[in-house]
């Protein structure tokens, strides 16, 4: 896992002021991989593909971020745009198959996302388990006054088990996200963004994951501009 003190990140509008509960000195967050196979995938490892992003991958010079944010589309675009609204670049962190945790500025080339590409997200995969568990550790032990949110799927416990046997009560999740599918926990985290409004955290231990689907989120283009005006009963 990189030094934290070297990560700079780009920042999506302002940031809010956070405060903080009692006894936590910062928040943060771990963000769930995108699927780094299928048919968005298969774009970028075509040999024909000369978009921007394809093109700066085959150089090298793409970042974790970014392609994660294309390969998964509005799902990863929420969670990272709203970990960059909420907290400050060395507080975010991404999950992959086979590094462990990276900072979302991470270079990636082709070949390094052939390689996650081929390493299957599952609790009895060493090469997925080894790292995110060795990287997990670390980071605990450095921000000990520190909240960790996972932002990423709570269902099962390909994420879950690993991280709560690291960060125990620390690790929460979004309330919100019960129930709801990939797609709208993008499109919820989009509207945080946009409002400013933080959502809220319970502890992952011993919460209950799997709920009644939640109603659909409105549109963005019915809110006038200003999604500070939906409110809760409306997500």
């Amino acid at each position: 896992m990189p030094d934290k003190s070297g990560t700079v990140g780009p920042t999506t509008g302002f940031r809010v002021r956070i405060a903080y509960p009692t006894g936590v000195s910062e928040r943060i967050f771990l963000l769930s991989p995108a699927r780094c196979s299928g048919e968005r995938a298969n774009l970028i490892y075509s040999e024909r593909a000369k978009f921007p992003l394809a093109l700066r991958l085959r150089s090298g010079q793409a970042t974790l971020g970014e392609t994660f944010t294309f390969l998964s589309g509005l799902y990863f675009r929420g969670k990272l745009a709203y970990a960059q609204r909420f907290a400050t670049p060395d507080c975010i962190w991404i999950m992959t198959t086979n590094q462990g945790l990276l900072p979302p500025q991470t270079r990636l080339s082709l070949k390094h996302l052939q390689k996650m590409a081929a390493v299957p997200i599952a609790m009895d995969e060493p090469r997925y388990t080894r790292p995110l568990k060795r990287c997990a550790r670390q980071l605990a032990s450095e921000s000990i006054d520190s909240e960790v949110v996972l932002l990423g799927s709570v269902a099962s416990g390909k994420y879950v088990d690993l991280l709560l046997s690291v960060f125990g009560e620390r690790l929460k999740f979004p309330s919100e996200f019960v129930g709801r599918g990939d797609m709208s926990r993008g499109g919820l985290m989009l509207r945080a963004v946009h409002s400013g409004q933080e959502l809220q955290y319970i502890p992952l231990a011993g919460a209950i994951r799997h709920g009644k689907r939640p109603p659909r989120l409105l549109p963005m283009r019915k809110t006038n501009s200003d999604l500070s005006a939906i409110s809760d009963s409306c997500i």
